[in-house]
């Protein structure tokens, strides 16, 4: 695909980024699709109890096999050494410490392909798998003394059978039984047509042995798994209701008996209560909410103390957080969130205070500047983290004592060769002065006052941030010559539920609006050429970009990336049907067809006059291909230039996950944004193409 893609580039003429720093015989000093396989990310940090070692997942691209591979490596957090300690054949990921920091547990493929789960000697460097399981182990968690190890696994169930086939003759060829599915949720993106069956919890020993199954029944008992201090009990979250199906955001907590199966639901609220962890002395804390059915709702961090009184510790913050993890003296608990676009670990104390401890987390998917990133404790409160920047992926940083020192430097041997493109904030005031953070990836080489072209670039979600971040896609599009704009319209998270909440139910919306208004702002102060401005975005961005298309022809061209056309198809055919209309839209299509077709970009197609490029990975079920295809005919049915991009073999999540594809789909845009840079090939217009 990428060379089909470089060849259209060539045909085109549009080879070469607008501002060139390639020495004729050496090697580019711009950002380039090859540059992708050279790229590696560090993630899922876990720093030992004794705070000296943090054991993290190294993720490196292969050129051979256009894939991404996972490794495991140690650093020592006082001399910050690092070497490899799980780097064989294989896939390995979830390293997670044992209580006293003598053993590492993780899960590997390095054995027949199957993931299974290991125990590693750190005294004397011997790994032991110790499990043969028919499926992947998630949700490590070891138990106080060390000796069992509790996971969580997918146990494959019945699927409905509906009569009786015939008997086949011996040495037939026949078609393929029927498939036949039950389920509300029947296919999900990543995954596919999903077989028959649940999740459960089971143990093992930690030196091996034949794991034992602990919980049981037609529902999912979801991780992370956190187990008492007496070792008796693990604690976990699961929908048990009698209509679990129908009731997405429904879980409670419950305290599962190691010894007799038997389970307490500690919770009892209508909502969401998720990621339950005990502190030594006892108490628990986890996250939720009380469900409202809004578009968008704050976690929070609830408390139980052992006379079981609960109280939310969050609640002045006005932003959601993730990942609790107990102080050793059981006084405080770090979270994370996201504020402005910024990933942060902070430090919530029992009377409600919170201190930032950390911040500038960043995610390992770096093909959009997405928040994100993880972080873990050790006894002395030193946090190691995935921590980032604009021109960087996450590296792993310690903080400790005030202060967070970078132990790594992963894509110094590859960046610090590269011109890259400068990111910087900008200014914006929407239609009712409110303000809309915004970011600018400007071309390498950029002098002020430079007008070039612009590309407004929109995330997904639509519920979700962009942030000052390493984006694969926004260099390659500022190596060719464009500045890519990076906004934050309402419906985003990290500025609180009010902001977030704005397009409760009006998405799209007054969103389109603060999209205008960033795109106003770059040509006011001089960096956009107002004659050449694109528009692009996945998923949620999508839908936006469609939109816009449908509402103005300021943009001399669009590439739409698996976008929503039409909702009613949409709601009913996306991973996720019980839960799109009820939280989005408050109905079902048949009780307000007009609320979900006056939402619909396919509405406004009759208006379209921008040549529009659209781009679906071919096994997408979040906003699946049916999606794209659609508005695809109905572009060619007008008569507006189109083209219909498929990336074959990927889903919603993972269009961007081998390296070549993920070049070709950015050069791809680039071609297409190319081809209508100075309006219609010869002067024509859209009727006539």
């Amino acid at each position: 695909m990428f060379a089909r893609t470089l060849a259209l580039i060539l045909a085109l003429g549009l080879a070469g980024p607008a501002v060139a720093f390639a020495a004729p015989d050496g090697p580019s000093r711009i950002f380039e699709p090859r540059d992708l396989f050279s790229l590696e990310a560090a993630s899922d940090p876990q720093i030992s109890p004794d705070g000296s070692r943090i054991a993290y997942v190294r993720r490196s691209g292969d050129i051979m096999t256009d894939r991404n591979r996972s490794t495991i490596w140690l650093i020592d957090t006082r001399s910050g050494e690092q070497v490899p300690i799980v780097a064989g054949p294989g896939s390995h990921s979830q390293p997670r410490w044992s209580p006293d920091g003598r053993r590492l547990a993780y899960i590997s493929t390095a054995e027949a392909g199957q993931a299974q789960l290991f125990v590693r000697w750190m005294d004397g460097g011997e790994s032991v798998r110790i499990t043969n399981l028919p499926d992947a182990p998630d949700s490590l968690a070891w138990s106080p003394d060390g000796r069992q190890i509790a996971y969580a696994m997918f146990v494959p169930g019945e699927e409905l059978s509906l009569g009786r086939p015939a008997a086949k003759p011996e040495g037939a060829s026949w078609a393929p039984p029927l498939e036949i599915h039950s389920a509300v949720t029947y296919r999900s993106d990543e995954e596919g047509y999903l077989k028959p069956g649940f999740s459960h919890i089971f143990l093992v020993s930690s030196d091996g042995g034949a794991p034992r199954q602990l919980s049981f029944g037609s529902v999912h008992d979801n991780g992370p798994l956190s187990w008492t201090a007496d070792g008796r009990s693990i604690l976990f979250s699961s929908n048990r209701g009698a209509d679990w199906e129908r009731d997405p955001q429904e879980s409670e907590v419950y305290r599962l008996d190691v010894a007799s199966g038997q389970l307490t639901a500690l919770t009892d609220r209508r909502g969401p209560d998720t990621d339950p962890i005990v502190s030594a002395d006892g108490q628990i804390a986890w996250l939720g909410f009380d469900d409202k059915n809004l578009g968008y709702q704050n976690v929070m961090l609830y408390v139980m103390d052992r006379a079981g009184n609960r109280r939310i510790l969050t609640q002045s913050l006005d932003r959601s957080v993730e990942a609790p993890r107990w102080s050793a003296d059981g006084r405080s608990i770090f979270v994370s969130y996201d504020d402005h676009g910024v990933k942060k670990v902070a430090r919530v104390g029992l009377d409600g205070s919170i201190r930032t401890i950390a911040e500038g987390l960043a995610g390992a998917a770096l093909d959009r500047p997405y928040t994100g990133g993880s972080f873990s404790v050790s006894r002395d409160g030193s946090v190691a983290a995935m921590i980032g920047s604009s021109s960087r992926p996450p590296d792993i940083g310690l903080a400790r004592a005030g202060t967070t020192r970078m132990l790594t430097r992963l894509n110094a041997d590859l960046l610090d060769s590269k011109a890259l493109a400068p990111v910087r904030k900008i200014e914006v005031a929407s239609f009712d002065k409110r303000p809309i953070d915004a970011w600018l990836t400007l071309p390498p080489g950029w002098r002020e006052g430079q007008r070039v072209p612009l590309i407004l670039e929109i995330h997904g979600g639509p519920f979700a941030a962009y942030g000052p971040y390493f984006s694969t896609d926004d260099q390659l599009y500022a190596a060719a010559g464009f500045a890519v704009l990076s906004t934050n319209p309402r419906g985003s998270t990290s500025y609180g539920e009010e902001f977030a909440n704005l397009i409760h139910h009006a998405y799209p919306g007054r969103d389109y609006d603060d999209l205008m208004a960033a795109v106003d702002a770059a040509v006011s102060q001089g960096y956009a050429d107002p004659n050449r401005l694109f528009v692009t975005g996945g998923s949620g961005g999508g839908v936006l970009t469609a939109w816009i298309v449908g509402k103005t022809d300021r943009f001399k061209a669009a590439a739409t990336q698996k976008p929503v056309i039409d909702w009613t198809s949409f709601a009913l055919t996306a991973d996720g049907p019980a839960f799109f209309s009820r939280y989005w839209f408050g109905k079902y299509p048949w009780e307000d067809q007009p609320a979900f077709w006056a939402r619909s970009p396919l509405s406004l197609v009759g208006n379209v006059k921008t040549p529009t490029l659209v781009v679906v990975g071919s096994e997408d079920y979040r906003t699946p291909v049916s999606e794209a295809e659609q508005y695809y005919a109905a572009l060619q049915l007008r008569r507006i230039p189109t083209a219909l991009v498929k990336v074959p073999g990927v889903g919603h999540g993972t269009i961007a996950s081998r390296p070549s594809q993920a070049g070709a789909k950015a050069e791809a845009i680039i071609a297409w944004f190319r081809k209508y840079e100075n309006g219609m090939p010869g002067g024509a217009t859209a009727a006539a193409q």
